[in-house]
């Protein structure tokens, strides 16, 4: 994972540091896959509502590239359901962007 920064994962208990770290895998080799020289991969988590009883998570992906960069944000009260959000919009923009008309 020397390419995929992190940030805000101090606000996580042990649990979702584990499904960060293995959607981030996941989602790494599908990206990479699509964009052949990936530079970065920075995932930003943010927590709300940590006093209730239930935290909101909002997640912010930026994948940069030599020639362009990509970022999304989700928010979402499930933390997997966001990164899946968030990723996805990524893979869309990436697929719309390299789309051959040929």
């Amino acid at each position: 994972m020397e390419q995929i920064k992190i940030v805000g994962i101090k606000e996580l208990d042990d649990k979702e540091v584990k499904t960060v770290n293995r959607l981030a895998k996941e989602y790494y080799g599908k990206i990479q896959r699509a964009i052949k020289n990936i530079t970065s991969l920075v995932i930003h988590v943010k927590t709300y509502n940590i006093t209730g009883k239930r935290k909101k998570y909002a997640i912010t992906v930026k994948v940069m590239a030599p020639t362009k960069s990509f970022d999304s944000k989700a928010a979402e009260w499930k933390l997997a359901k966001a990164l899946h959000m968030a990723f996805n919009k990524i893979e869309r923009m990436i697929e719309h962007r390299f789309h051959d008309v040929s």
